[in-house]
This record gives structure tokens, C-alpha cells and sequence, in this order.
């Protein structure tokens, strides 16, 4: 009875036999394909192995610990791209860094000066300190010279060159870029300045710059205003809602003029406006060069 279970017809059995060459096929090249690939990690190692001189010829090529590839060869830090960056083997985060540092009119102006991008080591930064070459158009030093001897060769975005005392800035003709060399004024403030000058619709006195939260008031000496021409504002004419944007005119003022104008028709001078409560004689004057009607 074993006998018949285990009987396998002679067709069957040539099938079977090559069935089983087939097998032994693909068993023998699995093996010889994984053979290959350990060994070549071992090859790689040995063919990659970081060049510490660069000869000024050839990229180079490194293996990091984790197994990602990259090269070394020359570049500058002020115009190397995305995709160069990459393959030197900072990490997205950092290009993007690069990126943002260069769009804010940041340059690297010697070798060192990289070393300062956020999240790169000491290690790496001695691994490409090499490779670095800074283009003579961005080796100008970014300082002028303080006093006779004293020297600050510092970066012009982070360290802008202050003011000398006895220079002034006109405060309606001036930029965030020469707001920012005024000693007490950073990017902060500077920014500041130029979005209030626009919201009074310009500046008649540097004393203004007072009503601007904490600004410090050493540094007020070092504005001037020279023939200070105003953008007016029509009382007449303008909402509630728009004339309450101006940094002189709150909510109850705005409204206290809307209601007059509703009651005893379009204002003729700022001498109606002593009529309104809301209105004491120091808003007045300082409405002044901003208003007509």
C-alpha cells in the first residue's frame, strides 16, 4: 500500500527532476550574488577612503559613517548652488540656512567666516576648510577704520559699521541698510522707523522717533530731518476706519470727527476741531502738518 501512495509515474518524475535543476540554478546564483555584494562594501571602503590633500585636479570622494557619498572639491560658500551643496554633504536644512544668510546681503569673506553656519561642526567644517575658495569679488573687507589703529573686519549683516557722532541721518531719505550703522539701532528698529515714518506719512521732527515703544533715546541725536514734506490726509473725506490707521488719530477722535461732519457738515480748519473734547491742544498741534481739508 506505501508503495502505491509513493508510486510517481515516469512523466511525472522527468518534471520533477527539472523542477528541481531549476531550483538548484537559482539557489547557486543567490549565492553567488550575495557573495558579491559583501564584498563590495569592503571594495568601496578601501577606494573612497578620504584624501587629506587636495591636489586641485579631481573631485574627491568620502563615505560617511552612515554610508551616504559625498564629494570634495572647490567651491565658494557665496555662489555655490543647492545641488553643489548637497553633494559637498550638508544637510537641506543647512543649504537652506546658506540660502537665507545670502538673500539677507550676508557674505562669506574668508574661509573662517563659514565656520559660523548654524549646525556645522568642528569636524566637518576642518574637512571642508580646504575646499573653500573665496572669490575675490567678496574678499573686501566689510569695516572701515575706527579711530587711527583699531580695525573690526566683521560681517555687514550682523555687524554693520556705527555712525561716527558728528554724521546724521535724515530720517525721510534714509534706508533700514544706514538706519542700521546708527549706534543703538538694529535691524529691529530700523525696521521700525521706516514703517512708522509711513504710517505718520513722514517725519517732521526726529523727536517723534520717541513714540516708537523702548526706542533708545541715545541714539536721537544722530537724526535730522531736512525739508520735511508730509503725505495729508483729507478730514473730510476719510472713513472712520481710515482715519483712525493715522498713529495721531484713535478711535474716539476718528469717530468724534465723523459724527461732526454728520451734524455741521465738512470741517474748515483744525480751529473746529478745538470744539471736540477729544481734541486737547497738543493732538491738535501735532495733526497739523499731517491734515487738510
Amino acid at each position: 500500500m506505501f508503495r502505491d501512495f509513493f508510486y510517481i509515474r515516469k512523466s511525472d518524475r522527468k518534471a520533477l527532476l527539472f523542477v528541481l535543476c531549476i531550483m538548484v540554478v537559482a539557489l547557486v546564483v543567490i549565492l553567488l550574488t550575495e557573495s558579491r555584494t559583501d564584498s563590495t562594501p569592503q571594495y568601496a571602503a578601501d577606494t573612497l577612503r578620504p584624501q587629506r590633500i587636495y591636489d586641485g585636479q579631481e573631485p574627491h570622494y568620502y563615505q560617511t559613517e552612515g554610508g551616504r557619498t559625498v564629494e570634495r572639491f572647490p567651491f565658494d560658500p557665496n555662489t555655490a548652488d543647492s545641488t553643489q551643496l548637497l553633494r559637498l554633504g550638508l544637510r537641506p536644512w543647512q543649504v537652506r540656512n546658506i540660502y537665507k544668510y545670502r538673500s539677507k546681503g550676508g557674505v562669506y569673506r574668508k574661509k573662517e567666516d563659514f565656520a559660523r553656519l548654524y549646525g556645522l561642526t568642528v569636524k566637518e567644517y576642518r574637512e571642508l576648510e580646504p575646499y573653500i575658495r573665496i572669490s575675490s569679488d567678496y574678499t573686501t573687507p566689510a569695516s572701515t577704520l575706527v579711530g587711527e589703529e583699531e580695525r573690526y573686519e566683521r560681517d555687514t549683516l550682523k555687524y554693520p559699521i556705527k555712525t561716527e557722532v558728528p554724521q546724521s541721518v535724515n530720517l525721510n531719505t534714509t534706508d533700514t541698510m544706514l538706519l542700521r550703522k546708527v549706534p543703538g539701532v538694529g535691524e529691529a528698529f530700523a525696521r521700525r522707523i521706516v514703517r512708522y515714518g509711513q504710517r505718520l506719512g513722514g517725519y517732521v521732527s526726529p523727536e517723534q522717533l520717541r513714540e516708537i515703544e523702548d526706542f533708545p533715546e541715545s541714539a536721537i541725536p544722530y537724526f535730522v530731518v531736512q525739508q520735511p514734506h508730509t503725505q495729508k490726509i483729507n478730514l473730510n473725506k476719510l472713513t472712520l476706519n481710515q482715519l483712525q490707521k493715522h498713529p495721531y488719530i484713535n478711535f474716539y477722535q476718528a469717530k468724534a470727527i465723523t459724527e461732526y461732519r454728520r451734524l455741521r457738515g465738512p470741517l474748515q480748519s483744525l480751529q473746529d476741531l478745538k470744539l471736540l473734547k477729544d481734541f486737547p491742544p497738543e493732538a491738535i498741534q501735532r495733526l497739523e502738518p499731517y491734515v487738510e481739508f
